[in-house]
């Protein structure tokens, strides 16, 4: 068999790197914003009707503020979409260039790029392995920078707290929890913000040194 596999051609890095920045950033402002409704909710106290959710399939009308987390929620929602999207088109840029310039292939195929953030077990070492992986073809020989197990850490806290990134209950259920334990609503929001902050410090140097190689290369 033929081994001789034509290496993809290298590609701007910049300008969606640019694009990962502004996701993470109005990612992280998102979930600031449900962590100060949160506090707010808590410190308004639980309606004496009780939680939104009243068991049983009956639910009462929502207060103003309950209305307005509700509206916060979906934006942050949202907010989280884009900056999913962002990164992970940064990061396939930036593995097709990393196997351009080591003439090596990716240490996990490109479905993982996607798969690896959401399969049981795997997604707690797969995404971060790809992003060492790109760094260590980018920039063979230097250190890993910090902020990378920075993010990591914080992802993996955000992801497992059971009320963050992963959390699969109802938004009055949260609102619920908001009464009766924003304490636990508040670390969650603060890992997952802490985690879109040191991503962004993790796009900008991994960018800065593919593109350091690159112009390298060009010369």
């Amino acid at each position: 068999m033929n081994d001789d596999i034509k290496q993809p051609a290298l590609r701007p890095v910049r300008g969606v790197a640019r694009c990962a920045i502004a996701g993470l950033t109005l990612a992280g402002a998102a979930w600031a914003a449900q962590a100060v409704w949160q506090v707010r909710l808590a410190l308004v106290g639980m309606p004496p009707s009780g939680p939104p959710d009243q068991g049983g399939g009956q639910h009462r009308p929502l207060t103003g503020l309950e209305d307005a987390y509700h509206v916060v929620s979906a934006l942050g929602g949202a907010a989280t979409l884009l900056c999913a999207a962002a990164f992970l088109v940064w990061l396939l840029r930036m593995g097709d260039n990393a196997r351009a310039l080591s003439g090596q292939a990716p240490r996990y195929a490109w479905p993982w790029v996607y798969v690896g953030w959401i399969v049981p077990v795997m997604n707690l070492w797969v995404p971060r392995g790809i992003v060492v992986d790109v760094h260590q073809k980018s920039a063979p020989g230097e250190r890993l920078p910090r902020a990378v197990n920075w993010w990591w850490g914080l992802w993996l806290a955000g992801m497992l707290s059971g009320v963050g990134l992963m959390y699969t209950g109802s938004t009055d259920d949260i609102i619920k929890r908001a009464y009766t334990n924003v304490q636990f609503l508040v670390m969650a929001d603060a890992a997952i913000v802490g985690a879109a902050v040191a991503g962004i410090f993790v796009v900008r140097a991994l960018t800065a040194v593919q593109q350091e190689r690159m112009d390298a290369a060009g010369r």
